[in-house]
């Protein structure tokens, strides 16, 4: 593509894109023996070299299409930029002070002394890992303090800690449903939730987002042919900033006697007078849900992944799920951190007031300027459209020139059209910061 400079930066875009659409389609092609190969049979064959190089993974072609297209458009990446210290409502990059918005320090506490000092003294007392699975090599005190305190956020009998939130949920959902069952989840979940549902080996149906009706309209064709059903979705969706009308899933999966699990990722410590997420937001009885899920790593300024509920599915999780029986327990630092993270938000509430306030603020700025800020509520995730994946790369390298560290969201992850920056809010911006990036983000949308 870079041998082709007469045609026009569209003309290039779309070669790309076209190039990425057949690449995506021989991806999905599979690729068996022949139905009476042997063992035997197949010492006598010749093997292509390319069988056993990392370099003909689908994967690592697909990274250099995307390299070779930004080079063909003139755009360097924006991605892995280091970070010199604590990344909050601003940062250092290689040494120059940035207005930062691609942290998930929603609250403000990565990096506050008391949620350090609590990892610190952890360190001095237990050291910086457990090292081995918490069945095999016991409990810590911290680890069972903080299942406890996370049990008390949604008012369930107990809770369990993994120690990734990504593993969470691909261990939760694929340990605990299998063939027989049914998981409909949203159409735009986290691939951590369909993994789960791939590894579960269950029928996997997706509904439209946040279209209770699709949800319904599918359960009256489909409960009947199956066993367990397990419905998931989000409490604020990653991608666009949305909400879904909860207490409509809640009697959905009544009427159809399935589990309900709602990922909190990005609505723990975000939606709710108290931080107490989605449940809290939307005032229902968080006993209605049968599975609640969040991480560590976002307004607890931790590392790691919880569930919490009833006795009888955590003790099951504590025994037999995969990613907790055969993993090492959390590091105590890790689970000193987030409680201590827990602590200060329920001594300091303003924090999550000013997270919302701000959110709100940026969300009436971008619109009041022309910006698309697509479906977002305007709390802790909001996004501004882009139109191309290569109008998002540009317009998160002008802003860097400007001082703003914003990240793009391209396809694949997103279709080309719906590409878009993805603004994370914390309590610790200001109105200052906000006004000086809408009018750069307005100009730079203006030049594009």
């Amino acid at each position: 593509m870079s041998k082709l400079p007469s045609l026009s930066q569209s003309a290039k875009e779309r070669l790309l894109n076209k190039a990425l659409d057949a690449h995506d389609q021989k991806k999905q092609k599979q690729e068996t023996l022949p139905p009476n190969s042997t063992v035997r049979g197949l010492f006598g064959r010749k093997f292509n070299d390319k069988l056993c190089r990392f370099d003909q993974f689908d994967g690592y072609k697909e990274i250099q299409y995307i390299e070779l297209g930004g080079k063909s458009l003139g755009v360097s990446s924006p991605f892995f930029k280091k970070h010199d210290g604590i990344a909050g409502a601003v940062s250092l990059i290689n040494g120059q002070e940035f207005i930062n918005f691609s942290s998930y320090n929603y609250l403000g506490l990565g990096g506050h002394p008391d949620v350090t000092n609590a990892a610190k003294n952890a360190i001095d007392q237990y050291g910086t890992t457990v090292s081995a699975s918490r069945m095999v090599s016991g409990e810590r005190e911290v680890q069972q303090q903080l299942e406890k305190k996370i049990a008390e956020l949604y008012s369930a009998d107990d809770a369990l800690v993994f120690v990734s939130g990504h593993a969470t949920n691909v261990s939760t959902i694929g340990y605990l449903f299998g063939p027989k069952d049914l998981i409909l989840h949203d159409a735009l979940a986290h691939n951590s939730i369909l993994q789960g549902t791939q590894l579960s080996g269950a029928t996997r149906l997706s509904f439209k987002h946040n279209d209770w009706e699709h949800l319904e309209d599918i359960l009256g064709r489909q409960r009947k042919d199956f066993e367990r059903v397990l419905i998931v979705i989000e409490g604020l969706y990653s991608m666009d900033g949305d909400i879904p009308d909860l207490q409509k899933f809640i009697t959905i999966k009544k009427a159809f006697k399935a589990f309900l699990m709602v990922d909190e990722a990005h609505s723990i410590g975000v939606l709710g007078s108290q931080g107490k997420g989605i449940s809290e937001h939307c005032e229902i009885n968080p006993h209605d849900i049968d599975i609640w899920m969040g991480t560590l790593s976002k307004s607890f300024a931790s590392c790691g992944g919880y569930i919490a509920g009833e006795s009888a599915l955590i003790k099951h999780l504590r025994h037999y799920a995969p990613g907790f029986l055969y993993s090492v327990g959390i590091s105590p630092c890790l689970a000193a951190a987030a409680i201590s993270a827990i602590e200060v938000m329920q001594n300091e509430p303003s924090r999550v007031t000013l997270l919302k306030e701000r959110g709100h603020y940026f969300l009436r700025k971008a619109q009041e300027a022309g910006i698309d800020t697509g479906k977002s509520a305007g709390f802790s995730v909001i996004p501004a459209m882009a139109g191309s994946s290569k109008n998002a790369v540009v317009l998160s390298n002008k802003l860097f020139e400007r001082g703003i560290n914003v990240q793009p969201i391209l396809r694949p992850a997103v279709e080309d059209k719906a590409a878009r920056l993805r603004f994370f809010m914390s309590s610790e911006h200001t109105e200052n910061q906000i006004d000086f990036t809408i009018d750069c983000l307005a100009s730079a949308l203006e030049e594009i």
